[in-house]
């Protein structure tokens, strides 16, 4: 039996444009720059005016065309072309406010350049007399070489690798022969297996004193207490003085751990961060700015231009003439719209910034990490009457250039909690006072996360101990036992 049921639905969806602008809302400067190039090789409509002669004044406005321009509407009569031509020469929104920096200046993202680390090492191979076989072996071993410098692999299963995939057919004697002969390349270390060879192999290379003596015992016969920081132990075991302890540890921790970790990625593309946005104190008050690049001077093409005025001039208009200007009218109103999400993308930024900056103004006037209010996303989209996950995309990815150096935006924002006087406190505020408290204790005797608790609860502060081991973790500082020095 078949039924008829009709329900009703509310639903919400996001236009395609609207979609895009989200998306141009949370790119950075660089990767904005990347989208407008993009955008400009696919619609030849827009032009940057960067190459126009002083004699074009017909430029594109976002102002004189009304939102029924956009659709699919079928043009059977005579278009109007004057809804696309404009005597404004800059588009308004590079007029309505004095909020861009100065900084246009055309950047471009450097490349690193030198040897890759696997032929420096394949290039050192060559001032080392092997035949056949043990060449082979030793470019094997030297491309199974991590970033880091280590060889993380055992040699059962390089010695089965060297037979099915180079036919190679050795032993693990010979294998382990060869790479001897890698650990001789420099960087000093490379091609360990483990931490503990790695270091023995750089310390090993230094010239014999007490304490490099004293250290290479270390590493071979108490590697586990030295890694454990067990200096009591290794007192008795090696029936040594403190300070020769002391000379010995200073010896190890001077060595490399990655010996290969300053030619990891020299292929790689180098990031710099371009800030967004600009804050200085002047007179006292904060000032922001927005990048200049974010403000890019869009117009329409001349030749488009061009074309639309030699339509509106034509008397008689072919279909082939309706069809070139459809296609144009299409290209206009793409590029319409993109003008005006670009202005919609500048707006967004620079509003949701600089009611970050108001709402943490003691912290940009001062630079103490102890002066940040407790701010969610939730905070600042109230205040701009925006929503939240347009606050996240410009949190996420967008830097500001302080008198305190270049920040994360997102990290302005910090959960809450009481302190004992009722007051709501920044987390960001107790880790501050946590790392200061950290960096001032005695390294001979750390201090656990117990006393850090009751520490800080002293200071008005009133955190369970395992709420301190967590910041701890989140500020990268091990626990005490791996603190402690001689």
């Amino acid at each position: 039996m078949l039924k008829q049921q009709l329900n009703f639905k509310l639903s919400q969806k996001l236009s395609p444009q609207q979609i895009q602008l989200m998306k141009l809302i949370q790119l950075p400067t660089q990767a904005f720059e990347q989208r407008l190039k993009q955008e400009m090789e696919e619609n030849p409509a827009l032009d940057n005016g960067k190459e126009k002669s002083d004699d074009y004044d017909d430029t594109y406005s976002t102002e004189n065309t009304s939102d029924d321009d956009y659709g699919t509407e079928k043009i059977e009569t005579d278009i109007n072309v004057d809804e696309y031509l404009s005597d404004d020469e800059i588009p308004n929104y590079r007029l309505s406010s004095n909020n861009y920096s100065s900084d246009d200046e055309e950047k471009s993202v450097p490349y690193a350049s030198g040897t890759s680390f696997r032929q420096h090492l394949i290039n050192q191979l060559n001032t080392y007399r092997f035949n056949e076989e043990e060449r082979d072996i030793a470019e094997f071993l030297v491309g199974s070489i991590d970033e880091s410098g280590y060889i993380r692999r055992s040699l059962p299963d390089i010695l089965d690798d060297l037979a099915f995939t180079q036919n190679i057919y050795t032993t693990e004697e010979k294998i382990e022969q060869v790479l001897q002969t890698v650990h001789q390349l420099d960087p000093a270390g490379v091609g360990a297996r483990n931490l503990q060879e790695c270091l023995w192999i750089q310390l090993d290379r230094k010239e014999t004193t007490i304490p490099i003596k004293l250290a290479s015992e270390i590493l071979k016969k108490a590697f586990d207490h030295f890694s454990k920081k067990h200096y009591d132990k290794l007192l008795a075991k090696f029936d040594i003085t403190e300070e020769d302890l002391k000379l010995a540890i200073d010896e190890i921790e001077n060595l490399n751990p990655k010996p290969g970790g300053a030619y990891a990625g020299n292929n790689r593309i180098v990031e710099h961060v371009v800030p967004d946005f600009t804050i200085r104190i002047s007179e006292g008050e904060l000032e922001l700015s927005l990048n200049g690049r974010n403000a890019p001077e869009l117009h329409v093409s001349r030749e488009y231009n061009n074309m639309l005025q030699g339509y509106k001039a034509t008397k008689e208009k072919s279909k082939s003439q309706k069809d070139a200007v459809m296609f144009i009218k299409q290209k206009l109103d793409a590029a319409k719209w993109f003008i005006e999400a670009v202005k919609q993308r500048q707006q967004t930024l620079f509003v949701t910034m600089s009611a970050i900056m108001h709402y943490q103004k003691e912290y940009f006037l001062s630079g103490d990490e102890r002066n940040l209010k407790p701010m969610i996303l939730k905070d600042i989209a109230d205040e701009i009457g925006m929503d939240v996950s347009t606050v996240s995309r410009v949190a996420n990815s967008k830097y500001v250039d302080t008198p305190y150096g270049t920040k994360l935006i997102k990290e302005f924002f910090s959960e809450s909690m009481t302190n004992d006087q009722g007051e709501e406190v920044s987390t960001r505020e107790i880790k501050k006072i946590l790392e200061i408290t950290l960096n001032e204790e005695d390294k001979k005797k750390p201090l656990t996360d117990e006393k850090l608790a009751k520490i800080l609860k002293e200071k008005g502060y009133p955190i369970a101990r395992r709420t301190v081991a967590k910041y701890r973790e989140q500020l990268d500082i091990p626990v005490a036992r791996l603190r402690k020095k001689i």
